[in-house]
């Protein structure tokens, strides 16, 4: 299930890397008070329609984001953080919360990013970051999804993903973290296995790191 949330901005410039400071929101509405280091089935997109300026992105106009959750118990849980606390921060504030249902993915393949996909494998003694055009990038999609797969008990013998490296416009992205570095793909994958499994990956994410903000699809 997803939320699509409506964020009012108070003419204020939010940073490039805000990327923490979204994660923190996500954690505040959730009560979690440590740092969520489980295996996350949850995903949730970039903040949208922000004009770049030197100093970081300014909404003129509002912003919006989507979360996503496998369980429908986090996305109440999250729906009740918000309404008791809709500040996320730099003076945005929640105005609106639409539920969108889950959606028939009979017919659809092909799925566009809401947020970069990220994907990291220790190669000998180093920490690879795999882009889209990667002959490995597939295995490794497949390889992250089926694990949380397993943990919500969902089994596709017939799943394959790749990214879409015919698409024109694909790129990658530098991302900072807390002062951490990562590269990640802004690329289309195609998804075909079982229509349940793609609403999984709808609500989950791809790749690593989809519980800090990384993955998410649309």
């Amino acid at each position: 299930m997803r939320l699509n949330l409506k964020i009012k901005a108070r003419e204020k410039t939010i940073p490039f890397d805000h990327q923490p400071l979204m994660v923190g929101t996500i954690h505040k509405w959730l009560e979690w008070n440590q740092e969520h280091g489980e295996v996350s089935l949850y995903s949730f997109s970039q903040l949208t329609n922000g004009k770049p300026t030197p100093k970081g992105f300014f909404f003129e106009d509002g912003t919006s984001f989507f979360f996503s959750a496998h369980e429908v118990g986090l996305i109440k849980k999250i729906i009740t953080g918000i309404q008791t606390d809709p500040l996320l921060f730099n003076e945005l504030e929640v105005t609106d919360i639409v539920i969108e249902e889950n959606p028939d993915f009979s017919q659809k393949n092909r799925f566009f990013v809401a947020s970069p996909i990220f994907i990291k494998r220790r190669l000998g003694n180093e920490v690879k970051h795999i882009i889209y055009n990667d002959p490995k990038s597939s295995d490794y999609l497949l390889e992250t999804l089926q694990t949380k797969m397993k943990l919500a008990g969902i089994k596709d013998n017939g799943l394959s993903i790749k990214f879409d490296t015919d698409y024109p416009r694909a790129s990658t992205k530098m991302l900072n973290y807390n002062g951490i570095k990562n590269r990640a793909s802004w690329c289309p994958v195609f998804i075909e296995g079982e229509p349940e499994t793609k609403l999984f990956a709808w609500n989950v994410g791809l790749g690593n790191s989809t519980g800090i903000g990384f993955g998410a699809i649309k």
